[in-house]
């Protein structure tokens, strides 16, 4: 296709921003580090002899922050990452030598949401609300879509709106909503290449069990080699009533890193 086809068919169309902002007081995992941003030059710090003056920054912050993808290095079983690959050799180094970050594949897909609290008429899931196979089979019959091999699916919980109180967000307390075994095992079957939903962890998570267990997370990452996708902003898919797109996201190539914040983003 030529540029000017590419740029023709993308006419009309709308882009969807499904990043949350990186900054201090958001939401951060405690088994993850947080994000601090400090300026390292300031404007009249140095001043050219033409009046010029630059400012940049230091950053510090884990490959878990904010909207961010795992990298398949990022869970093990038993010792192993996917594939069989030894966990412990392949950490060596203080830097992963397989699956780390750098080798996640730009992606532009096929993309399926699943509007969880668009089919139970509600605005926001329950607190340690679990998602299950049978939820997204009847999301994808209501918004009249199919999950398809090498798709994208994400999985919209509603949660993002308690993402500004960090707290009840992490929900380690009262649990959080998110996807079940039944329901990882529903979007593995057909075939997907990667999935995304709006919480910390990628997870059902019930009232005090915190992160405990993380079964999805071996299911997808380490049995599957699917990526995940977490603290996505869904919001703006749904209010728009927009179930199937083009989904595109890269993250940085950091080699060796378990995760990377990303900023996905939707066209339809």
């Amino acid at each position: 296709m030529s540029v000017n086809n590419l740029l023709s068919a993308l006419t009309g169309t709308r882009i969807f921003d499904l990043a949350q902002p990186i900054e201090a007081k958001m939401p951060v995992s405690p088994n993850h580090p947080g994000f601090k941003l400090a300026l390292q030059r300031r404007h009249g710090d140095m001043v050219r002899a033409d009046g010029g003056s630059a400012a940049n920054e230091m950053m510090m912050l884990g490959g878990h922050t904010g909207t961010h993808i795992d990298a398949l290095c990022h869970v093990s079983h038993c010792g192993k990452l996917h594939g069989g690959v030894d966990a412990y050799e392949a950490q060596k180094g203080g830097r992963f030598q397989s699956h780390g970050v750098e080798h996640i594949p730009i992606t532009a897909a096929r993309g399926v949401l699943f509007d969880i609290p668009g089919l139970r008429g509600v605005d926001c899931l329950d607190a340690g609300e679990a998602i299950t196979a049978a939820d997204l089979e009847a999301a994808a019959r209501r918004q009249g879509v199919e999950c398809k091999s090498g798709d994208v699916a994400l999985v919209r919980s509603g949660w993002t709106r308690h993402w500004g109180d960090p707290e009840r967000f992490l929900g380690h307390a009262d649990g959080v909503p998110g996807p079940d075994e039944s329901a990882a095992a529903y979007l593995i079957e057909r075939g997907i290449r990667m999935t995304g939903a709006e919480t910390i962890a990628y997870e059902w998570i019930p009232a005090g069990r915190g992160h405990a267990l993380l079964p999805v997370h071996r299911m997808l990452l380490v049995e599957s080699g699917v990526h995940i996708i977490e603290g996505m902003n869904l919001a703006p898919l749904a209010e728009a009533g927009v179930f199937e797109f083009l989904f595109v996201v890269a993250p940085v190539k950091v080699v060796g890193a378990t995760g990377m914040p990303v900023r996905p983003f939707a066209i339809a």
